[in-house]
């Protein structure tokens, strides 16, 4: 890439991630620092200003682990944590059922195992999960009304 303007390198930079996102529909997150620093030649404050660009313009946001995730217009996002948006799910079942397993749930949110496990042990805590030990199927222990999860 060409460098005009030092700079505006961050500029430069913007632009191509943003044809990236433009380009992959199925693109989720930026690509990582360390990536568009070698690809760029650049350094991490460069591309850290870079993507400070993206989130002005509204294609991308910071998440938890300094990652960056594309915002796609009309795209709804519930940005909750995951303990509650887990314990929507759980009306869903009847007292002493089965629950989803960790893996189902790392699917259905898209975050990482340590991510699941920490949501699950927090509805336990609450007593609306129970487990019964490592490996074991979780059970849906009561099942929370409305006012209860608020």
């Amino acid at each position: 890439m060409p460098q005009a303007s030092p700079r505006d390198t961050y500029l430069q930079v913007a632009e191509v991630v943003k044809a990236q996102i433009k380009s992959d529909a199925q693109m989720t997150h930026l690509p990582p620092a360390a990536d568009l620093m070698r690809d760029h030649d650049v350094s991490r404050g460069v591309v850290l200003r870079a993507f400070k660009v993206l989130e002005k313009d509204g294609v991308a946001e910071p998440v938890r682990g300094g990652r960056w995730r594309v915002v796609r217009e009309g795209e709804q996002v519930d940005r909750r944590p995951l303990d509650e948006r887990i314990a929507d799910l759980i009306p869903a079942f009847k007292e002493g059922q089965a629950f989803f397993s960790a893996s189902d749930l790392m699917g259905k949110f898209g975050v990482s195992r340590p991510t699941v496990t920490k949501a699950l042990d927090r509805l336990e805590a609450v007593g609306v999960l129970a487990s019964a030990g490592q490996g074991k199927v979780r059970t849906v222990r009561a099942v929370p009304n409305r006012e209860e999860r608020s």
